[in-house]
């Protein structure tokens, strides 16, 4: 009963068991044992190796799985993008560029990884505005468009096609995903959606 109320209600411990490796982790999700050995209480920056490693990830064989993870994977970095402050911080500009260089690490189709660190080295993330940020990725897109010979964006629509409809509060998205007609295709990419589910 005692093991029932433990697994229960975790929030009563400080740290929690992984079930499959048995090792203690901290708040901040770090191995306590691991964690204090070292000094890091799990708040430290990665360092430059962490950032700029090679690709971690296997190739990914299956093209709908690999062209699925790609506009979602566009859709989040833009709308990202799109949000991020007008005047980031030295801390926020870290952050962002800090993440497109893991995601060029961890990004799970291994050959897109690879050519996604060769676009990071050839044209480094530049962080210093919203505009900057997305007009910046809005380009890298379009050079993977156009070794994918699809058609370049038009990256003063960026808001229009990326529209997250999350904007302050009582702003209305640009637009509604769940009026009209079914999409066949997808509106950025034009890549033609899969069909399944309930009501296909």
């Amino acid at each position: 009963i005692f093991v029932t109320f433990a697994l229960i209600h975790p929030s009563t411990r400080e740290y929690y068991i992984d079930p499959w490796t048995g090792k203690a982790f901290g708040s901040g999700g770090v191995d306590s044992t691991t964690s204090a050995k070292n000094g890091d209480h799990g708040h430290a920056p990665p360092n430059v190796e962490v950032l700029t490693g090679g690709v971690i990830m296997p190739e990914l064989g299956n093209a709908t799985a690999k062209a699925l993870l790609g506009q979602a994977t566009w859709k989040l970095m833009h709308t990202m993008t799109l949000r991020f402050p007008e005047t980031p911080s030295q801390d926020e500009r870290d952050a962002l560029r800090s993440y497109f260089y893991l995601t060029s690490r961890l990004y799970p189709c291994g050959e897109c990884a690879k050519h996604f660190q060769q676009l990071l080295k050839d044209y480094p993330p530049q962080t210093s505005s919203r505009k900057t940020a997305s007009f910046w990725l809005c380009h890298i897109h379009n050079l993977v468009n156009t070794q994918l010979s699809k058609p370049e964006f038009d990256c003063t629509k960026l808001d229009e096609a990326y529209d997250c409809g999350c904007g302050p509060e009582g702003t209305p998205s640009k637009k509604d995903a769940f009026k009209g007609e079914p999409m066949t295709q997808d509106g950025v990419t034009g890549v033609d959606m899969i069909k399944g589910g309930i009501g296909s």
